[in-house]
Order: C-alpha cells, then sequence, then structure tokens
C-alpha cells in the first residue's frame, strides 16, 4: 500500500516533501534563537543596571545609602552570573557585550 501512494504522488510533490525530523529541527532552532535572543536582551538590561549601580555609587549625592546601593550591587552581580550559568552565555565576556573593568 505504501507503493501505491508513492506511485501516485508526483516526483515534485515527492521531493519537495520534508520528514517530521526536518520540520521539527527547523522550528527547534528558530524557537532556540528567539529565546536566547530574550535571554541577552535581558542580559543587556541587567548590565545597563549595573553600570547605573556603579556611577550612583561614586557620586557624593547617594553617599547616605551607599551600603544600599553597594548590596544591590552586589546582588545585581550575582544575578548576571547565575543567568549567564543558567542560560550558557559564557561567549559574552568575549564578544564585548559585557564592559571589562
Amino acid at each position: 500500500m505504501k507503493r501505491d501512494l508513492n506511485e501516485q504522488m508526483s516526483n515534485e510533490e515527492y521531493s519537495s516533501e520534508r520528514t517530521p525530523h526536518e520540520r521539527r529541527g527547523r522550528g527547534e532552532r528558530g524557537a532556540k534563537t528567539f529565546r536566547r535572543g530574550r535571554a541577552l536582551a535581558f542580559y543587556e538590561k541587567l548590565l545597563v543596571k549595573r553600570d547605573t549601580l556603579r556611577q550612583q555609587l561614586e557620586s557624593p549625592e547617594f553617599q547616605s545609602i551607599q551600603t544600599v546601593i553597594a548590596g544591590e550591587l552586589k546582588a545585581t552581580e550575582a544575578i548576571m552570573n547565575d543567568f549567564k550559568a543558567a542560560f550558557e552565555l559564557d561567549e559574552i565576556s568575549h564578544s564585548g557585550c559585557e564592559k571589562k573593568d
């Protein structure tokens, strides 16, 4: 019966068919790329927050709450490290996305 179905299909239809594996593989790469892009965008927001906290820490007008800002900075950097590990973003520090001190 399978042979009968194959014979009914023209060569064009048969060759243009993708296997379920090919369809799945294509979709997974797209979703993975999308998720990775969102993860990178969130990481960039964390970079901005970290830089803002560093500026506030050095600013004399925030001296009265310097210990709070230092705690937030430490927490933000810890979150960034955990986020990099969880989403396997190790190449970020090599790609120039993250500023080195």
